[in-house]
């Protein structure tokens, strides 16, 4: 690399990557004193002065005057810093250039180098900084190839690592599929930055929600929790501060158009969409949809609660394989003990005259199948 050019990559560096060139130049110079010492086998304290203006690069040693000299190398006797300027004094610092007749090449060479890492580190460091804000976020990317780790999701300026545990169980990827993932946490690496991603986040699920409803993106409508099984089923407590606003109405859209298409984003996925509510006894009624609930018992101490339901809904309220009812309790962060009407009845703890809560769980809960 000549000194002219490389003076011009300098400032195509600072114009084009935001380097500041006095910020290369430091670094130029201190691999270069390195550089000196390494191929001419010098200890001496040196100091290397790269001249912006000419591009040329010298070698200066730097001693320290004295009475008497101990080592020639890092001392000059004040006598002798005289010969060179009258005005040296004692503890001043002489500089002698030593630049050696064929380190032209050895300097070109270690420039270029510098150049280059340094190229290499600030685009990694602008991709850092526009990933690290796309952390918990949710992007587009394009699925490139896989292997029995990850899959690898091209994400415009990175390839994003989707680890196996965090894909969908019933999705199948294949290369140039298009898919929308949860950004879980972007890293520095000695290899540069590392994007790792997820589609069975419930981040993905709350994102996605965001995008397809405008009530929640303006904070009109609020997620309060959320609860993932994915690929399979997951539950979304809402939450509305104004009484004329339908949350639940809200995420559904017309003709369940908005909750269809993260359905059909997340490969037919079920969502249940409940009104979240400060009273428990309510918000858990709610949790259990599609069940109705005839009496929820709260135990405050223990964070529990006993939910009697009718008997013909006993089977819906716990699930398949228990999956609604652990949904709801993941949900509300309550435990939920289940049991049936006629059961309740038998324990006595459900008299047939109490008033159901079927009206304060019939609303508009949306569970799309």
């Amino acid at each position: 690399m000549k000194s002219s050019d490389l003076l011009d990559a300098l400032t195509v560096l600072e114009k084009e990557k935001g380097i500041s060139k006095d910020i290369i130049v430091e670094a130029i110079e201190a691999a270069l004193i390195s550089a000196y010492k390494r191929n001419f086998h010098q200890a001496q304290n040196v100091r290397v002065d790269f001249n912006q203006d000419t591009g040329s690069i010298r070698v200066f040693a730097r001693k320290d005057v004295v009475e008497e000299v101990e080592d020639a190398r890092l001392e000059i006797s004040l006598e002798d810093a005289k010969d060179i300027d009258p005005q040296y004094e004692l503890e001043d610092i002489v500089e002698i250039e030593v630049t050696p007749r064929n380190f032209g090449r050895i300097a070109a060479q270690t420039a270029k180098q510098v150049v280059t890492q340094r190229v290499r580190e600030a685009e990694r460091g602008i991709i850092f900084s526009e990933f690290i804000d796309r952390e918990d976020d949710i992007m587009t990317g394009i699925v490139q190839r896989q292997d029995h780790r990850f899959i690898y999701v091209d994400l415009g300026r990175i390839e994003a690592l989707l680890p196996a545990g965090e894909q969908m169980p019933n999705e199948t990827y294949h290369s140039h599929d298009r898919i929308k993932v949860y950004v879980t946490k972007v890293e520095k690496t000695t290899k540069g930055p590392q994007v790792m991603v997820s589609r069975t986040h419930p981040g993905l699920l709350k994102r996605l929600f965001e995008l397809e409803v405008p009530e929640i993106f303006d904070g009109t409508v609020e997620v309060k929790s959320i609860s993932r099984e994915a690929g399979d089923r997951s539950k979304i407590a809402v939450h509305a501060e104004d009484p004329e606003v339908d949350p639940v109405g809200s995420c559904v859209g017309q003709r369940g158009q908005r909750v269809q298409a993260i359905v059909n984003e997340l490969k037919g996925e079920k969502i249940d969409i409940v009104s979240w509510s400060e009273d428990i006894v309510e918000y858990v009624a709610n949790a259990l949809s599609p069940s109705k609930v005839l009496k929820v018992n709260v135990d405050e101490e223990n964070k529990m609660t006993q939910v009697i339901v009718p008997d013909y809904q006993l089977s819906l309220a716990i699930g398949k394989r228990g999956q609604n009812a652990r949904l709801a309790a993941k949900l509300t962060g309550w435990k939920i003990d289940i049991k049936s009407q006629s059961e309740a009845e038998e324990q006595g703890i459900y008299s047939p005259d109490e008033a159901p809560l079927f009206e304060e769980n019939d609303s508009e809960d949306s569970e799309l199948d």
